[in-house]
């Protein structure tokens, strides 16, 4: 009970600084109703209690199924079985992340169906899979990091030369919605189990990080090259209601429970599946530890169910409606502060990034602080998710002229920057996507998109998962050159 205590208590202050902005919103620039009012409490109240019950039961299961599974499958010291193993635990982990399934939806819902969410969860799965095998070799072999991302980054910039922006957008999007509170400690887990069975400690502490930035970079491939075989799909803009202005407060919710149950066991049956033949044929945990892992899955199912309620039928609602209500021609300014303060506190309550400081700080024996790596990782993303505000209001800037100078500068500075901060940065990137960003955040630009009539909704709509994905990569590896510029003067 105090673990989940514990959960309640970070999400819900993760979730205030949200709340604050739409009630300062709604007192000033955008008044909503009594109902809308109601139904984002709602939802805010459903999302903070799904989390919580999810991230517990991270905690109880997930997290300690990555790290079994990850010493588990290095024992017979045979790398088919590694990439075998690698292959089947990126593709389930990745079809149950939180994020991507309400990213999916929304693709479906904003494409008329054109782009299906079981077409984009499949995809991007089979895409995480293959280049999570590709990362588990890399720990083995001990290749380095920023050669196989130089590679891979290549490959992508080959791939987008031959996709459409819709698709490019999307592709981007999906990556960071795939790695979230689900996939990032699972992902973290494997790769910290691999790597420690190797002798080298500094090996090691680098390996522990990478894998994330790997499995992000197969995400966009697998779309990429899904987008060759879907040339010719011809986009509008529809509208999307959500729910109209009837004050009714508990009939949306009502209505997205059988999607939202069905999307929860589609999601968890094939992790299940994995659990419990490793279960049978190679972890055979006894009665106290087992139980502790079972509770966890019904905690992470429970949790996962109730979120999704909660985000489906309120939450996304007031994101959607103040994003369409600033996004006019003599509110834009305002649209542009919104975007930046949400940037700044939605990355801070993300609860993927409390893990992945919380073992940066450790890998450092506490050297790089956690406080050290938020500052600039929530002013990086406030400024990201400002610059897919200033696409919907200027449809010229595309959304390469912005990726492909920061992915060029990214790579470049992984020439001179510590190798443990590439690893950490690259994460970051996937990891600064989570639930929150892939809900309120992206439903907040869609809403602006689709009400400001220059831009258009399914090219200016998507994008901005992509940009905050880029943002930390940036940032934190310059936080690297003043790391690595601070140790050369202490003589560390």
């Amino acid at each position: 009970m105090t673990l989940i205590a514990s959960k309640l208590k970070e999400n819900i202050y993760a979730m205030l600084p949200i709340m604050g902005i739409v009630f300062i919103l709604h007192f000033t620039l955008v008044p909503l109703s009594g109902g809308q009012i109601l139904r984002f409490l709602l939802g805010s109240v459903f999302v903070i209690l799904g989390l919580s019950l999810f991230l517990v039961g991270v905690d109880l299961a997930i997290t300690p199924l990555g790290a079994l599974t990850g010493e588990q499958i290095t024992k017979p010291n045979r790398l088919w079985i590694v990439i075998l193993a690698g292959i089947i635990l990126g593709f389930v982990i990745s079809i149950a992340e939180p994020g991507l399934i309400v990213f999916a939806n929304q693709v479906h819902t904003v494409t008329s169906g054109l782009i299906s969410s079981n077409m984009i969860l499949i995809t991007v799965s089979m895409g995480l899979a293959l280049l999570v095998s590709l990362g588990f070799t890399r720990i083995i072999y001990n290749i380095p990091l920023f050669k196989i991302l130089i590679v891979l980054y290549i490959i992508i910039g080959i791939l987008a030369l031959f996709s459409s922006p819709v698709f490019l957008a999307i592709a981007f999007d999906a990556s960071g919605a795939t790695t979230g509170v689900l996939a990032v400690p699972f992902l973290l887990a494997l790769s910290v189990g691999i790597s420690r069975l190797k002798r080298d400690v500094k090996a090691s502490e680098k390996d522990s990080f990478g894998l994330v930035a790997i499995a992000s970079a197969g995400a966009v491939m697998g779309l990429l090259i899904l987008g060759f075989f879907a040339q010719d799909l011809v986009f509008t803009d529809p509208p999307i209601p959500i729910f109209s202005d009837t004050g009714l407060i508990l009939t949306p919710f009502l209505h997205v429970i059988p999607s939202s149950f069905l999307d929860t066991i589609v999601a968890f049956s094939p992790l299940l599946g994995i659990f419990i033949l490793l279960q049978i044929f190679g972890f055979k945990l006894k009665n106290r530890p087992l139980f502790k892992m079972i509770k966890g899955f019904i905690y992470a199912l429970l949790g996962l169910f109730i979120f999704l309620v909660g985000v489906n039928a309120g939450f996304m609602e007031v994101g959607d409606l103040i994003g369409e209500t600033l996004a006019v021609q003599e509110r834009s300014i305002y649209l542009l502060i919104a975007a930046f303060f949400l940037g700044l506190f939605t990355i801070i309550a993300e609860p993927a990034v409390s893990v992945l400081t919380h073992q940066i700080e450790d890998i450092t024996s506490g050297y790089v602080k956690r406080r050290l790596v938020l500052i600039p990782l929530s002013i990086g993303v406030g400024c990201a998710i400002l610059l897919s505000a200033l696409r919907v209001l200027i449809p010229e800037l595309q959304l390469w002229h912005i990726l492909l100078p920061g992915y060029i500068i990214s790579l470049t500075m992984m020439f001179f920057v510590p190798k443990l901060f590439v690893g950490i940065a690259f994460d970051a990137g996937g990891v600064a996507t989570g639930p929150l960003t892939a809900t309120f955040t992206l439903a907040f630009v869609q809403g602006a998109a689709r009400a400001y009539s220059s831009a258009n909704l399914v090219l200016d709509g998507f994008g901005m998962i992509a940009l905050v994905a880029l943002a930390p990569i940036i940032t934190l590896q310059i936080l690297g050159l003043v790391y690595k510029r601070r140790t050369r003067k202490a003589g560390v």
